[in-house]
């Protein structure tokens, strides 16, 4: 927004982040951020406070807090929600316009939302319009993707079209703000669905001693009417809980969702019935315990590519290795997420600065996300580095394009167990 000549000021609880928001230096990694924010803080358009009481009411609101679920639970958070709205319904004036952006329950807007800015007595336009962006990906499709409008009222809508024509010749209103609250949920449920089923069918190939990377990728080779995903950890702060919060939007009405909830629980064992079948697999292999396990890859994702841990499924492999009696260190590289940020973790890995680092010495290489370096592989380089009759498993099939004789005996994928069943 401040690129198109909004002047934005942005509001962050975290004095730090604030501090090196106004010093123009993003505090995660975004493709082409750190030049925008630069630019924008330059020119006086952007700048960010840990509080609004020393400024003046803005025309336009963005409520843009996460919405986690509670700890050890399934069921959404609404305090941040609460929190935000708070603050702006302290702030704004007659007038104004409020757009929430977060992924939330079907009917937060109306329900909660919209009381606590009742309360003040004051006029406002009110609208959900979800935010929809890729991450590592996110200032392109800002731009290129339609924006869902759904306002409580028809001079909402109109007043968020304005805002978000400023960024995209494409805006969607829709009926109300239920509709587009559901029309998130459903979007990410769908990839959820889509993936949960791939998995579904590696581990029914896997227990039949079928490679199913050829089972779905020869499957689909020209033929139109099947699209099946290649299988692989599913998870990341989106699609590990926005299933469940569409579940938790549907509790009180008596309808239970049964394929977005199986959907879910093949996603989320997933971890832990491949980190026993890879126990197993070395078990068999005689390798001696206990083991030296490098995992590569720790970002919930590879490509865009992201430092974002948050619902990253890696965390479950290292939860799952380290419960078992067998292995040893667990050593752990990301090319994205810093070393200072995987120790913060506090989940007893050795942070390592290459790939190499990483598997020297190791008894198994797991390879947890789609970074393109993982592509470029020398299987025969890490080979000659790592113990004798070790093992790569690979979530991702980044390197099943390599020969069979490469392959064979050595990296294993999801799908493509051979030997362990």
């Amino acid at each position: 927004m401040a690129r198109r000549g909004v002047e934005v000021t942005g509001t962050e609880k975290r004095p730090d982040i604030v501090a090196l928001a106004n010093a123009g230096i993003p505090h995660f990694s975004e493709h082409g951020l750190a030049p925008a924010l630069k630019e924008v803080v330059a020119k006086g358009l952007f700048n960010a406070t840990t509080s609004l009481d020393n400024h003046a009411p803005a025309d336009i609101y963005v409520i843009t807090v996460g919405t986690p679920l509670v700890p050890g639970q399934t069921v959404p958070r609404t305090d941040m929600i609460e929190q935000a709205s708070g603050q702006v319904a302290g702030h704004f004036a007659d007038g104004a316009t409020i757009i929430l952006r977060s992924t939330v329950q079907v009917g937060t807007t109306r329900n909660i939302v919209l009381p606590i800015l009742q309360a003040t007595g004051k006029r406002f336009n009110l609208a959900m319009c979800p935010e929809r962006t890729l991450e590592g990906d996110a200032l392109r499709e800002l731009t290129s993707l339609p924006q869902i409008v759904g306002g409580m009222d028809d001079e909402a809508s109109d007043r968020a079209v304005a805002l978000f024509s400023r960024l995209t010749h494409t805006t969607v209103r829709v009926a109300d703000p239920e509709t587009a609250e559901m029309i998130k949920l459903v979007d990410n449920t769908s990839r959820d669905v889509h993936f949960a089923f791939a998995n579904e069918v590696a581990r029914a190939c896997d227990a039949l001693g079928i490679n199913g990377i050829d089972v779905i990728r020869f499957g689909k080779l020209g033929y139109p009417r099947t699209n099946v995903a290649m299988p692989g950890l599913v998870g990341g702060p989106c699609l590990e809980k926005d299933p469940h919060i569409l579940l938790a939007s549907l509790a009180s009405s008596g309808i239970d969702l049964e394929i977005t909830r199986a959907a879910r629980m093949v996603n989320e064992r997933q971890p832990w019935e491949t980190v026993a079948s890879l126990l197993a697999l070395m078990a068999k292999r005689a390798l001696p315990p206990p083991y030296t396990i490098a995992i590569a890859g720790m970002a919930f994702k590879g490509v865009p590519e992201t430092d974002d841990l948050r619902g990253a499924m890696s965390l479950k492999v290292v939860e799952a290795l380290r419960r078992s009696p067998l292995v040893g260190e667990l050593r752990v590289y990301d090319k994205v997420v810093s070393s200072d940020d995987l120790l913060k973790l506090n989940i007893g890995v050795v942070p390592c600065r290459s790939i190499m680092e990483a598997v020297t010495g190791a008894h198994a290489l797991v390879i947890a996300n789609n970074h393109p370096e993982f592509s470029a592989i020398s299987l025969q380089q890490i080979a000659s580095v790592m113990r004798p009759d070790h093992v790569v498993f690979d979530y991702w099939n980044n390197l099943a394009s390599e020969t069979p004789s490469a392959l064979s005996g050595t990296y294993f994928t999801v799908g493509n167990q051979a030997g362990v069943h």
